[in-house]
């Protein structure tokens, strides 16, 4: 498999940098193209309050055959022409293999029946939990967690899968401790050099899975890493302008997937998925306003200025007074895909675009990292670097001086607490060395002692 190098944006213009399309669509097996024109939802879902063991299976069996049949109906009853339906595995459902398989059956078939049917296109999206974290320091390339992971990846694969997906967690055993203290340093040694070290291996074996199955590896996210900052920063534990850094510099580790044989969509919960895109010109999935069920952000309409695919991020079985919560969820997810697709076809994507993320984009320091002239702008700068690394720490230098400028600017709005911080954050990324093995060497040495294993990353 050869490896991509992406030293320019996909794009020539702006104005084509839209939500539903991209240079490099994916042609599903089924026909249905992402990023060929139309925005599909993209409904997760997850069992209720309940044990995940062998004794509870049947019953989460019959709850998930009830939430597939349920979605499709819905699908089926307000017309929608295709859907991307994601099973993120439960952490048990990955540790045994088998259980994950049964499920992942229940869906993948009635998805099929719905299709002979009905003609409803949709597409399966797999997700295996990353369980290597469960050791202590992280065993990342070996051991029974990786065994289960890869097995499932296989299996589902060969029984159709359409996309592998996942969110890994390489360095996040070192990022906890440094988002919790604002040590941005730390943070792009967990993302540059120790993240994006494990993304080549892990995505190096998924590609492979999925070239000898007929399945498409799809993409990662830094969701540990960059939506760990947002909540936190949510809750006013962490600066905003913290997890704003935080994004950006997630995108040089999620380009390393694409370098290495995926080809989208990339997953909801990477908002770095943003840059992506205009690098590579593939596809990805987002999440906002209607991914309230599961959390709450800043960037609820400019995320979906720039989707493939439109994501609930996930939802429990629960009853609501109009129906179960992720049937409720993928009316949503419909009616936001109508309206831009309808703008779209009207040949006004463009104003959609823009009134999306203007909505937004000010109002945050997240969603200004967002805006599309400014995903360009640090794009450019993350293609200037061939090296994960340095692509990493000047993308946060990059989005650091874009952020002080739009406060100079009067373009951004934040607090005096928030201010310092730029500052604070600047004297951290301007104090690491650009000689990668210096930065390693100094890094051993810092955390020395701490719950991590260097020559888990080949260092």
């Amino acid at each position: 498999m050869a490896i991509r190098k992406y030293t320019k944006l996909a794009y020539t213009s702006i104005n084509d940098f839209v939500y539903g399309s991209c240079p490099n669509p994916v042609t599903c097996k089924n026909g249905m193209v992402i990023g060929g024109g139309t925005v599909y939802p993209e409904i997760n879902f997850t069992l209720p309050a309940m044990e995940a063991t062998s004794e509870t299976l049947p019953k989460a069996k019959e709850i998930y055959k009830e939430i597939i049949t349920g979605v499709l109906d819905k699908a089926l009853h307000l017309h929608m022409p295709g859907l991307v339906v994601e099973f993120e595995t439960l952490p048990q459902y990955t540790e045994h293999p088998e259980w994950g398989l049964e499920i992942f059956r229940i869906l993948r078939s009635t998805m099929y029946e719905y299709e002979e049917k009905h003609g409803l296109k949709s597409v399966l999206r797999m997700t295996p939990n990353d369980l290597r974290e469960m050791n202590r320091p992280p065993i990342m390339r070996s051991g029974a967690y990786w065994e289960s992971m890869l097995k499932l990846f296989t299996e589902t694969a060969r029984e159709g899968a359409d996309f592998l997906s996942i969110e890994s967690t390489g360095g996040k055993e070192i990022n906890d401790e440094a988002i919790v203290n604002g040590d941005l340093r730390t943070s792009i040694f967990a993302l540059g050099c120790l993240g994006a070290r494990d993304m080549k291996w892990l995505w190096t074996n998924i590609s492979e899975i999925a070239e000898k199955t007929g399945s498409a590896a799809a993409g990662d996210s830094a969701c540990g890493f960059a939506n760990t900052s947002m909540v936190l920063a949510e809750q006013g534990f962490l600066p905003k302008v913290y997890a704003a850094v935080m994004r950006a510099v997630a995108a040089p580790r999620a380009l390393v997937a694409i370098e290495n044989g995926a080809i989208g969509p990339s997953k909801d919960c990477a908002y770095e998925n943003v840059y992506l895109k205009a690098i590579t010109g593939t596809p990805i999935a987002l999440e906002g306003k209607s991914a309230a069920c599961a959390h709450f952000s800043p960037i609820g309409n400019i995320a979906l200025s720039l989707a493939d695919t439109w994501s609930n991020e996930s939802v429990q079985q629960v009853k609501l007074l109009s129906g179960f919560a992720p049937v409720v969820s993928l009316e949503q997810l419909i009616y936001d895909c109508r309206l831009v697709n309808t703008a779209a076809e009207k040949g006004h994507a463009l104003l959609m675009r823009d009134l999306l993320a203007e909505s937004d984009c000010y109002l945050d320091p997240q969603a200004y990292i967002m805006k599309p002239d400014i995903v360009f702008e640090i794009s450019e700068e993350i293609i200037r670097y061939e090296d994960p690394f340095l692509r990493t720490l000047n993308t946060a230098k990059k989005a650091l001086d874009i952020l002080k400028r739009a406060v100079k600017n009067e373009e951004l709005t934040i607090d005096e607490r928030e201010e310092n911080w730029l500052d604070m954050l600047n004297e951290q990324v301007e104090d690491i060395p650009e000689d990668e093995e210096e930065f390693i060497a100094e890094m051993k040495e810092e955390l020395s002692g701490k719950r991590y294993l260097p020559e888990e990353y080949g260092i």
